[in-house]
């Protein structure tokens, strides 16, 4: 996933690209996609500025702050050059060096729709996002997407426009020390719209309510629970057939729970303080067929409970998977072992009393605090190899993240100074991504540079077990040959398996490389793309900005349709 691209903005090179999720839209998005690049980081830093201003905790992070979401073909950011000494860290310590970015003295005000309008230009430009007024002035020479992207919020409210691509960067981090005021009342109103009302007291099994429910009321998941002395079983019917793994995630900590079922664009939430103390081991059992969700938790003592606990905040709540903030938990990194001379492999446990299996094609996001700013990175899990698919356990697993490290990176090279048995923040899976796609594909092809090779590294495994596909190929762009990510595993899969294929090209090569060179074109995936007659193809892609964009034209002009298309777009 990231999508899961894995990289901070400004690390962005050619070849090694963040492979987060997205699918496609207009080229409209696609610009847009590139004004909001900048505005990078994660959730909930603006705990101080947002009591002053009276507004709601629930509002931070916003509840549909979470990765974008574009179309298959669309593109991903661009990024301008900057100047030196404009990099992410050095915009972290200009906002923290005591200057006033406001222009306004420290003072947080009211701001009109008037006031708003007249703060257009390049040497006084405010934006608003999400009913907060920055002045973002002080901020345009260190956005990696230039100042023309950053304009085209300039004067109004740049809430959609935002949403659109970054919704799960921490805005009110980056800016926080350029925040001017809330909008006056209109916009206020509009941020306490979304928060959802209290749910009502659970009693024995209390009836499912909603904040959003679909419109077939009858498609609602709904849950129910029962119990033995020894043991307490909360069961969810998803009313649809689910994924045997991978919809559900659970998090059990000091007495609370939380069960999180993804259901296509939805997700269904329980969230309860449990009623009584429970040992902090669970199980999950998954009926595929029935669409039913067994979660059960010994009790520390024996005896009936007389109801199962008390709603928390989202309990019982059947929400778009976009208007929800990413869940995060503890997870200790347990080894780091080399992948080749600049990526490695971070194997991170997950905490006691979470079960959560990340699906092909999803990412998490890494949250960390680096002086003092929370900064929040999108990436794709692969397993722990390639040769042999993972034997996951139903119960618990963990996590392999494929992470290349930039000396001037501001997140992965706060990764690379970790200690084994220290703890990172995960969110659970996240991205739009989906295998019904390939439910009928016979070829299946794979276009990856650099990094972006994380996401296809299980849709290789997948494809290895899937009934319908005849033929998988993956056609690896790097720099040089050292690197390539995984080769000797890759060139034993294609030598022990007819239905795979790799072929490597580089763009720096040395003497002795006598594989393809240069950069994607139309010949290459003219050779590439082989369609037999009754064959039935997808594509994916995943790359660099300028790689992906010139892939999707490429792909395009071979008659690739927006349907056997799907990019992983940084």
């Amino acid at each position: 996933m990231l999508g899961d691209k894995q990289r901070d903005s400004e690390e962005d090179d050619e070849d090694d690209e963040d492979d987060s999720d997205s699918s496609k839209g207009s080229s409209f998005v696609a610009s847009i996609r590139r004004f909001i690049a900048g505005f990078l980081g994660i959730w909930g830093c603006l705990r101080s500025v947002h009591n002053m201003l009276n507004i709601p905790s629930q509002s931070f992070p916003a509840p549909s702050s979470q990765q974008r979401v574009s179309s298959s073909g669309q593109s991903g950011r661009s990024k301008v050059a900057l100047k030196p000494g404009h990099s992410l860290m050095d915009w972290i310590r200009f906002s923290k060096s005591g200057k006033d970015l406001t222009g306004l003295r420290g003072r947080l005000i009211e701001v009109t729709e008037e006031e708003l309008k007249k703060h257009n230009t390049r040497n006084d430009c405010w934006t608003c996002i999400r009913g907060l007024v920055y002045n973002v002035t002080p901020y345009m020479d260190y956005h990696p997407g230039g100042e023309e992207e950053l304009m085209r919020a300039a004067g109004i409210d740049g809430t959609d426009l935002f949403d659109q691509v970054h919704r799960w960067v921490n805005y009110e981090s980056m800016l926080k020390e350029c925040l001017v005021g809330k909008m006056a009342t209109k916009a206020t109103k509009a941020i306490r719209a979304i928060i959802p009302p209290p749910p009502p007291p659970l009693t024995g099994l209390s009836q499912p309510t909603t904040l959003a429910p679909p419109h077939d009321k009858d498609s609602r998941p709904r849950y129910d629970w029962f119990q033995t002395d020894g043991t307490v079983h909360l069961v969810v019917y998803a009313k649809r057939k689910i994924p045997s793994s991978g919809c559900t995630t659970v998090d059990l900590k000091a007495g609370v729970l939380r069960v999180e079922v993804m259901l296509g664009k939805m997700s269904y939430i329980i969230h309860l303080c449990l009623a009584d103390e429970v040992e902090g081991n669970i199980s999950v059992n998954t009926a595929s067929s029935v669409g039913k969700i067994q979660v059960s938790i010994r009790k520390q003592a024996k005896g009936k409970w007389t109801s199962l606990g008390q709603p928390m905040e989202f309990h019982n709540t059947f929400l778009l998977k976009k208007d929800r903030a990413p869940y995060y938990r503890d997870c200790v990194l347990v080894s780091k072992t080399d992948v080749n001379h600049n990526t490695h492999m971070f194997r991170l446990q997950l905490p006691r009393g979470t079960v959560m299996h990340v699906p092909v094609g999803k990412h998490v996001y890494l949250k960390a605090l680096i002086q003092d700013t929370e900064v929040v990175r999108p990436y794709t899990p692969v397993d722990q190899d390639l040769t042999a698919a993972s034997q996951l356990s139903s119960q618990e697993s963990d996590l392999y993240l494929m992470i290349k490290i930039y000396p001037d990176g501001v997140f992965t090279k706060h990764l690379n100074s970790l200690n084994i048995g220290d703890h990172v923040s995960i969110s659970g899976p996240e991205g739009p991504f989906t295998v019904r796609p390939l439910r009928d594909v016979t070829h299946l092809y794979l276009l990856a540079a650099g990094t972006g090779f994380t996401p296809m590294a299980r849709l290789i495994q997948l494809a290895q077990d899937h009934d319908s596909i005849r033929k998988n190929k993956l056609l690896f762009f790097n720099r040089r040959e050292e690197d390539i990510l995984w080769r000797c595993q890759l060139d034993e899969l294609a030598a022990n398996n007819d239905k795979f294929q790799v072929e490597y090209v580089l763009s720096e090569p040395c003497e002795s490389w006598t594989g393809r060179t240069g950069r994607i074109d139309e010949s290459m995936l003219q050779d590439f793309l082989k369609k037999p007659d009754g064959s039935k193809y997808y594509v994916c892609v995943c790359g660099p900005t300028a790689f992906t964009d010139l892939a999707i034209r490429l792909l395009k002009q071979q008659g690739i349709s927006d349907g056997e298309l799907h990019t992983f777009c940084g």
